[in-house]
């Protein structure tokens, strides 16, 4: 009996542990356009003035700091000149004057912190880079929203479209499947400043900035990483040539 209630017990918890997979199994794919992350110091750069001109109005990047910019090739002078218009100290935290209380208010939700936003997609979706990607190309007018703007992979979402101006305005043409799902076909309605590919490219490097953000010292781990396995294959080497030596009497 004892046995029994245990075995209930652990196929409860597995049923409660994987139920939350199962339900993302059943529901709807959602497909991600494949993200062209550049390590490029000049694409790092123009993402980073997009960010500042575009997103940091609303969302904060409370983890960096802005003379951490000049890893991607930037002078103090050249971020003090471009990058900073409020009398913020180089050395200050990149963060934003818009309180948490009013936001929620004006948006419905306060605008999350985008240092890490790249990682924390990725913990959701397999890639984060894909999702901002994909993501940041698909709004579409749509009146019924409180901004007037709507999103296909972020359904409902409380942010209007920030790079409007240069993408242009989408609209979006919805059809329903037989199984009751949606299809949402986007075509352009009305241009921006820039045409779709330059648009893209944009998006590209405004998306390999928030990658980087969301780790800086990536390259400088993988380089320590892959020293400390040479160091450990060297070091295997010459243990094995010891053993060897030791024991050649016996063998």
């Amino acid at each position: 009996m004892k046995m029994r209630v245990i075995n209930l017990i652990k196929r409860a918890a597995a049923v409660l542990l994987f139920a939350p997979s199962l339900a993302l199994a059943a529901g709807a794919v959602l497909h991600l356009d494949r993200a062209p992350v550049s390590k490029d110091p000049a694409a790092l750069q123009h993402g980073a003035k997009l960010f500042v001109n575009y997103c940091l109005n609303c969302h904060s990047a409370s983890f960096m700091r802005y003379n951490q910019l000049e890893n991607i090739g930037l002078s103090e002078q050249l971020i003090r000149d471009n990058l900073m218009f409020t009398g913020e100290r180089v050395g200050d935290l990149m963060k934003i004057a818009m309180r948490p209380a009013d936001s929620k208010v004006w948006f419905g939700a306060a605008p999350p912190d985008l240092t890490l936003i790249a990682r924390q997609r990725a913990s959701e979706f397999g890639s984060g880079a894909d999702w901002l990607y994909t993501y940041l190309r698909q709004f579409y007018r749509d009146e019924a929203r409180p901004t007037g703007w709507n999103n296909v992979v972020f359904e409902n979402v409380g942010m209007p479209h920030a790079l409007w101006e240069l993408q242009g305005e989408q609209v979006a043409k919805v059809t329903e499947n037989a199984d009751g799902s949606k299809h949402v076909e986007l075509s352009l309605a009305k241009p921006g400043k820039m045409s779709v590919e330059e648009y893209d490219s944009a998006v590209a490097d405004l998306v390999s900035f928030l990658v980087w953000m969301g780790e800086p010292v990536a390259e400088k781990r993988k380089l320590i990483g892959t020293y400390v396995l040479l160091f450990l294959v060297g070091l295997f080497v010459l243990s094995y040539a010891l053993k060897k030596n030791y024991w050649k009497d016996i063998h």
